[in-house]
């Protein structure tokens, strides 16, 4: 199979072709983005340049990054370089027997001419595992050069020896930068626009934002406004031109401004008070006008401390969980787990309770309710700190029954202050039962006033009639046991 990327009438320069294809960079200093890649002396460059010293060959490499990054352009610039045969394969048509035949082919040019190929292979991932162990002996024996290139991860859609074999280079998502010179580029340049239209800065944003750093969706864009802007008669790509051609509508929205501040305060107020729908509205916005996602999670976070607290405390581990996904997966992926963190927040039973706590316990500080700490409970891991009375007369919770030991924890000043009220609401109710128990266990409220019948339960030597374990004796004091 011949290369298919310069084929008499499909040359990018053919009268018609899309604007993504009449643009695609000839040199490497037409590429924009992936400089990491590209450093002198690096296999990609070494590969684009044709260089090769005697000593140390090019090396096969697999291209993974996201669509419109430039793995695509990438392999034209090595389908330019001198004295290398070029071959495309796409393995969305290609079967066995063409691979076959293009490990063939190379091999005799190769043994007759002396003449070596670069085969490049889209959509790599799509390839069955036959067809990449076909692949093998030719990159091993370096009949080809094998660049291949994959959205998917390689190391789930390659198989292992052909990993083996090849470099992964792992292209970055262009950044609005890269796009917007792409952009004007395209515009100006004779291969492309030709200086016949004008981009307005609102339709060059939105054009950004539809793009989410895919040069190919930029420039495809770019070309359907222009269409629909000249059969209008106008020279200006404005706004509404981009917001025709693309369908998608420019949410009012300003990253730096009022916008990102209104929208995120609805979004946080939506979820507080339970309306799941209203909080997906404004999430979609955020997302749609090209909201750092990491931002949004970090007040889902906030939010599941601030508002839900331990009526749910599941909630900030569903939040903190979609944290860590948006860092691994990014976008477009990322908005279901931010979705999900957000259904669950807002359908989730609220209290600020935990706020609250924690806002009366700083305001006390400030205050200067902040004694010092009693004796008791000073650490007794030194020596000479009983001396001092450090550590005398503690008990240690786990010796007592019940776990909870009635001694002073809170120093003088504050001894008696209560911070956490907890709510009846949801999972909270629980802990409310708890919190009222433990404040009589601990002897900072009398018990309540028992009826009959709990007094006769009471009485009764646990729930079967079965007596208390007996206890070890406690260790000495300052062991070092957890008890200092």
């Amino acid at each position: 199979m011949t290369a298919s990327l310069f084929d008499e009438g499909s040359a990018p320069s053919r009268a018609g072709a899309p604007l993504a294809v009449r643009m695609r960079p000839r040199t490497l200093d037409e590429l924009v983005g992936q400089r990491h890649l590209l450093e002198p002396g690096s296999p990609l460059r070494r590969l684009v340049s044709g260089s090769q010293d005697g000593r140390a060959g090019v090396t096969s490499v697999i291209l993974w990054g996201p669509p419109g990054t430039g793995k695509t352009t990438l392999a034209t610039l090595v389908s330019t370089s001198t004295g290398r045969r070029f071959v495309e394969l796409s393995a969305v048509t290609a079967g066995v027997k063409d691979v076959r035949e293009v490990v063939e082919r190379a091999r005799d040019a190769l043994a007759m001419q002396h003449q070596g190929t670069v085969l490049f292979v889209d959509e790599v991932h799509r390839f069955s595992k036959t067809q990449q162990d076909a692949l093998l002996p030719a990159v091993e024996n370096g009949w080809v050069t094998l660049v291949a290139a994959t959205t998917e991860n390689p190391s789930f859609s390659v198989i292992s020896p052909l990993l083996s074999r090849s470099l992964v280079l792992t292209l970055a998502p262009l950044t609005d930068d890269d796009v917007r010179d792409l952009l004007r580029r395209a515009v100006e340049d004779p291969r492309g626009l030709d200086g016949t239209v004008e981009l307005s800065a609102e339709a060059e944003d939105h054009l950004l934002r539809v793009a989410g750093g895919d040069a190919r969706r930029a420039l495809t864009s770019l070309e359907a406004a222009a269409g629909a802007a000249l059969d209008a008669g106008s020279g200006v790509v404005d706004l509404q031109a981009v917001e025709r051609a693309v369908d998608r509508a420019a949410p009012r929205y300003d990253r730096d401004g009022d916008q990102h501040y209104d929208v995120i305060s609805a979004f946080i107020k939506s979820c507080r008070g339970s309306d799941v729908d209203a909080a997906l509205h404004y999430l979609a916005r955020m997302l749609e006008a090209g909201e750092d996602p990491r931002f949004i999670a970090r007040r889902l976070i906030i939010l599941a401390s601030e508002d839900v607290g331990m009526a749910d405390p599941s909630a900030l581990q569903v939040a903190v969980a979609a944290a860590n996904a948006v860092q691994l997966i990014g976008l477009p992926e990322g908005r279901l787990t931010l979705a999900q963190a957000t259904v669950h927040i807002a359908l989730a039973p609220k209290s600020n309770a935990v706020t609250l706590a924690i806002g009366a316990a700083e305001a006390d500080v400030r205050r200067g309710l902040i004694g010092p700490v009693p004796a008791h409970l000073r650490d007794s891991h030194y020596a000479r700190a009983q001396d001092l009375g450090h550590g005398v007369g503690y008990v240690y919770p786990h010796d007592v029954p019940g776990g909870v030991a009635a001694q002073q924890y809170a120093p003088d000043q504050a001894e008696g202050r209560r911070y956490y009220h907890p709510t009846r609401y949801g999972a909270e109710a629980r802990y409310a039962d708890i919190a009222d128990r433990l404040q009589v266990a601990l002897g900072h409220q009398a018990p309540p006033e028992q009826k009959p019948e709990e007094r006769d339960a009471a009485a009764q030597v646990g729930s079967d009639g079965a007596a208390e374990e007996p206890r070890e004796p406690a260790a000495e004091p300052g062991a070092t046991d957890g008890k200092g």
